[in-house]
């Protein structure tokens, strides 16, 4: 008898291939995930664990960012400051205080500039001496120089050129840029008066770049060196006591200041007229005692005639006949 084979169901198989297909469903997954996880590593990009914070990756100097890269800060421009100080100081020895000034400021890089020095009645000396010094070293400097004796007086002051700098490089540039220009021309140029032409917009260019150079140096001076003014006395400055209600005393100084000027005035006046005057004294005199009595003399003018003759002169007093002689006849006989 023949044995009856089992019939083969297809379930099994199913099952096996669908096994084998989600097995390959499930590694295609988790390479994909290493490969996002690789990939956002890669990116600088970590995911938050389990207490919410971001990674190391995120917190890292070098990462950066997906959705935004850290920027570096904008550099911001240099400030060019001018500084400027003026000290009154009371020293015992003016010498010896304005020596040490003088080595403190060389000690610093700067140097000693404009240097007034001047003795009152009783021989107390006062010095007035200006200190350069780098910018750098300005509040040391300042600060040795107030301790050199009793301050009387301090003041300072700060002035921002940084628009003026950076103003006069970009004039500067475009200035350059323009005489370039102007000698690429010259270079081209083959007419004479083409070549005068530009010689001379050359020359006026080349001028004005020159002065702003100019300006630049004296840009650069002032803000890299400090202006110290530093005055030195072995006496304390006395100021004058100012009265804000003058009285009947100081309205008569004012009167009598007033009246004596006026006089000032009118001597000073007088002394510049005073040469026209004698120059037109002696002319006068001149034409009094040489010139008018050699000028010719006018003639009388004639009589005035009337239409029936000539006007009537004024009539003279009748003369008396001369007496006559016993010799001579009588008219009658």
């Amino acid at each position: 008898m023949r044995t009856r084979r089992p019939a083969r169901h297809p379930v099994p198989a199913l099952a096996a291939l669908l096994l084998a297909a989600a097995l390959a469903l499930t590694g295609c997954s988790g390479a994909g995930e290493d490969s996002a996880g690789s990939s956002a590593a890669d990116r600088g990009v970590a995911a938050p664990d389990a207490d919410g914070k971001a990674g190391a990756n995120e917190a890292a100097p070098g990462g950066a960012g997906s959705g935004a890269r850290a920027t570096a800060p904008a550099k911001l421009p240099t400030a060019h400051i001018i500084r400027t100080a003026s000290l009154t100081v009371q020293v015992k020895d003016v010498p010896k205080a304005l020596e040490e000034a003088r080595a403190g400021t060389e000690n610093a890089g700067g140097y000693v500039g404009n240097e007034t020095t001047t003795r009152d009645e009783e021989g107390h000396e006062r010095t007035r001496v200006v200190l350069r010094v780098p910018v750098v070293k300005y509040d040391e400097v300042l600060a040795e120089l107030e301790g050199a004796g009793k301050l009387l007086d301090r003041s300072a002051k700060a002035e921002d050129v940084t628009d003026q700098v950076v103003d006069v490089e970009s004039r500067i540039k475009s200035q350059r840029a323009s005489v370039a220009r102007i000698r690429e021309l010259m270079d081209q140029a083959t007419k004479l008066s083409d070549v005068v032409t530009l010689e001379g917009e050359l020359s006026t260019r080349q001028a004005d770049l020159e002065a702003l150079l100019a300006r630049q140096e004296t840009l650069k001076d002032r803000t890299s060196l400090a202006t110290i003014t530093l005055s030195l006395s072995e006496t304390p400055v006395k100021k004058e006591a100012k009265d804000d209600d003058p009285g009947f005393v100081d309205a008569l100084a004012g009167g009598w200041n007033a009246f004596v000027t006026m006089l000032r005035w009118l001597a000073v006046a007088l002394g510049a007229v005073l040469p026209f005057a004698a120059v037109a004294a002696l002319l006068a005199l001149l034409w009094l005692r040489v010139v008018r009595p050699r000028l010719p003399r006018r003639p009388r003018p004639a009589p005035a005639m009337s239409a029936v003759g000539p006007l009537p002169t004024a009539r003279t007093a009748p003369q008396s006949p001369p007496a006559r002689t016993p010799d001579e006849p009588d008219e009658q006989d």
